[in-house]
């Protein structure tokens, strides 16, 4: 099974979050929890889910099922980003 972002991001801030207190990290510079703030990771989630269901459901797809479905969960993850409801707070989109 694959993982999913919001389990990377939620072991980064269990990480960020335990390095103040191993001198490693200035908790002024800690800034993972307000990129990623628990309604973005549930969000995220919920439209993965979807996603997952969506994929499950498939029998012998044409391929613009397929192409559907994939569209249906770049429509979800696009809704999530641009929510109101998290602060500001979206995907990193810029590559690393």
């Amino acid at each position: 099974m694959a993982i999913r972002p919001p389990e990377n991001w939620r072991a980064g801030m269990a990480e960020e979050a335990r390095e103040p207190a191993a001198g490693t990290l200035d908790p002024e510079c800690a800034c993972m929890a307000q990129l990623y703030p628990e309604s973005l990771l549930r969000a995220t989630e919920d439209a993965l889910h979807a996603f997952e269901e969506d994929v499950h459901a498939l029998v012998a797809p044409s391929d613009e099922q397929v192409f559907d479905t994939i569209k249906r969960v770049v429509q979800r993850l696009n809704a999530v980003n641009e929510d109101e409801q998290h602060g500001g707070a979206g995907y990193n989109t810029d590559g690393a």
